[in-house]
């Protein structure tokens, strides 16, 4: 191939001119980076040749080497790992397939330190070089070519680069950033040193730099550094997670996850555990303190990174944690698994279901640990305790947490039978005597009033509604609390959640209400008094709205309102029907009841009037206006309240 100039991808010009301009808030990152895309290089040759050893050729030690260059104002990262062959250089340097690389660029505003963090989160950390280099040029040759198979890249990170076919005896691939006037400090061994211990300290591989030795200067000549030939090790060069948790730091602990995680914040927490008995394995788990953007996303793969014998594996080996901790980053190192493993064996070994059932309960425990510091602890008089450190560390995280992830933690009710009732403790919800997201079952539970023989709530699609429901009435009335559930999740996972501790739980919309030792005999009475004198008038709503209603009787939950609908127990709400709907699956047809209050001035109107048709449609349309649906007939409705105004 002769050297060819070609055009960079018009979302690379882009992403490129943004790195020149605006990311100098904190630049060191571009080692990070480089340093990174090096090791992963060294990841996947050793995986490749666990099928193919001869990909090693003559150099089976895996390193990366810095070099600096103080003449020629260059700094080097070479890796001896897969390497790249020429196509693959046009391709990966010139092109970015990743769909979040948008998302990227409209993120950076070249003011807030966080944006360079951003740059290795959407896979384009090779153009950090471009923070402190005015060109960057890369050789490179893949495992297993021939030597003229070689090539070099280069661009001065404009608009366009160049290729060309080079001789190259080492596999691999070298990356040389020309330094800019402005980042000198990147020439001096120490500040490298330093920047790599604070970045890369944790990559299981050398990071090998020339030794320097000070030499005297002659003739009253001033000294100076000068490289030995010599190679050391200036990382730590073995897994942080095989060192002894004793031995690492809390931030050592952080800035791992933000490797692993492209995250630039840290965690809320993490486990380092080594699990010992008829399965080995380490595991460094942590929870994130943000969602990612494609938390929700049906194709999204998710897990934890998997290591054998600390030998990478896979990225987001989905088979070691359950869907709904997807959420969940990590690294677990198996001693038992074989290196040639691949996704459709982990689905079928017995080892790998061991790791996932202690991964799970690894992960639960630490949430288990923020939602019992969320809250002050009070003792059996009432009192608050007095705040511990931890609780003053930990206070509000299990909120932050929930805040993100409560509704993909919800789906475990329905996919995780044997955690159900821990997960069902760590559930939470607004309710009628607090807007916030913070009331546990538990909590729920421990104020419900005497007499009381369910939990009650309500699902709707956001904290308006719900608590402006009519439903809620006579339970406002008599001051019982109800939980007010609005993620869309909510009513689909509980049908897999019948009871807590006991106590059964309750829709307030499903079934006739059924208040039993709060409702005196007094309001039983006037109630059933009130049916009978009604029931001519139910009569004919019922055959106005046969085509509507499966049934319609006379309620006692209604205090202000004439009318809601309510759907029998254990049938699908009206509400989930539309979800189902509007997510284009098939959703069973609902035929709601409607309850109508015999006390309010609209109902009563009922009995005698000549506009009785109109005014049934009108009571059952804007029962289900109250409850988030929509009039089957939008304009008929309109025309029979407007007749009725006129």
């Amino acid at each position: 191939m002769t050297k060819q100039t070609l055009s960079f991808q018009a979302e690379v010009a882009q992403l490129l001119h943004l790195v020149t301009h605006s990311l100098y808030s904190n630049r060191e990152i571009f080692l990070r980076e480089l340093v990174s895309n090096a090791s992963d290089a060294c990841d996947k040759l050793r995986f490749e040749a666990l099928n193919n050893a001869a990909l090693y050729e003559d150099a089976p030690a895996l390193d990366v080497r810095v070099t600096l260059d103080k003449a020629a104002r260059t700094l080097t990262i070479t890796d001896n790992g897969i390497g790249l062959s020429q196509q693959e250089a046009i391709d990966n340097l010139g092109t970015i397939a990743k769909s979040g690389t948008r998302e990227f660029m409209g993120k950076l505003s070249g003011e807030q330190k966080a944006d360079a963090q951003l740059i290795g989160q959407f896979g384009v950390g090779f153009y950090s070089g471009f923070i402190v280099a005015d060109k960057i040029t890369v050789e490179s040759r893949r495992a297993g070519a021939p030597h003229s198979d070689g090539v070099r890249w280069v661009s001065g990170g404009t608009g366009d680069f160049e290729v060309e076919a080079i001789e190259r005896a080492q596999r691999g691939t070298s990356v040389i950033l020309h330094l800019r006037d402005d980042a000198s400090d990147y020439l001096d061994a120490w500040t490298v040193k330093g920047v790599i211990g604070k970045y890369s300290d944790h990559i299981s591989l050398p990071i090998l730099m020339e030794k320097q030795e000070w030499k005297a200067g002659e003739n009253d000549q001033p000294g100076e550094m000068v490289k030995t030939g010599e190679w050391e090790t200036v990382n730590q060069a073995n897994a942080l997670w095989s060192r002894p948790k004793k031995d690492i730091t809390a931030e050592q602990y952080q800035d791992f996850y933000k490797q692993i995680a492209l995250d630039h914040e840290n965690p809320l927490a993490w486990s380092h555990n080594r699990v010992e008995g008829s399965t080995e394995y380490t595991q460094l788990l942590y929870i994130p303190g943000k969602a990612p953007h494609d938390l929700y996303q049906r194709d999204k793969v998710a897990g934890v990174k998997l290591y054998v014998k600390r030998v990478f594996i896979m990225d987001d080996a989905e088979a070691l944690m359950p869907g709904y901790l997807r959420f969940v980053k990590g690294v677990v190192d198996s001693a038992d698994l074989p290196l040639n493993v691949s996704r459709e064996l982990l689905q079928e070994s017995r080892d790998v279901k061991a790791i996932r059932e202690g991964c799970t309960k690894r992960v639960l425990g630490m949430l288990e640990d923020l939602a019992k510091h969320d809250a002050p602890a009070v003792d059996a008089d009432g009192v608050t305790d007095v705040p511990s450190d931890e609780d003053k560390a930990k206070a509000g995280q299990y909120g932050k947490f929930y805040a993100e992830f409560g509704a993909v933690l919800k789906e475990g009710l329905t996919e995780d039978f044997a955690n159900r009732d821990r997960l069902a403790k760590l559930l939470r919800y607004a309710s009628t005597t607090s807007d916030t997201v913070s009331v546990s079952l538990a909590d729920y539970k421990a104020r419900m009033k005497a007499g009381q023989t369910a939990i009650y709530y309500i699902t709707a699609d956001n904290l308006a509604a719900a608590k402006n429901s009519p439903q809620l009435e006579v339970f406002r009335k008599k001051g019982i609390e109800v939980l007010l559930m609005t993620d869309r999740v909510d009513e689909w996972a509980l049908n897999y959640l019948n009871e807590f501790d006991g106590t059964p739980l309750q829709s307030v919309a499903k079934g006739a209400v059924d208040l039993g030792e709060l409702q005196d005999e007094a309001e039983k009475k006037a109630a059933e008094d009130a049916a009978e004198a009604f029931k001519p008038v139910l009569a004919k709503l019922k055959e106005a709205l046969k085509d509507k209603a499966q049934d319609v009787r006379v309620t006692t939950r209604l205090v202000d309102s004439p009318a809601c609908l309510v759907v029998q127990d254990g049938g699908i709400s009206t509400q989930l029907a539309r979800m189902l709907k509007q997510a284009g699956q098939q959703a069973p047809e609902v035929k709601p009841t409607l309850e109508v209050n015999a006390e309010h001035a609209l109902v009563k109107k009922l009995d005698g009037s000549v506009n009785f048709h109109d005014l049934a449609h009108i009571l059952f349309d804007q029962a289900l206006l109250a409850e988030g649906g929509m009039p089957t007939d939008p304009a008929a409705y309109v025309k029979r309240v407007n007749a009725l105004l006129v």
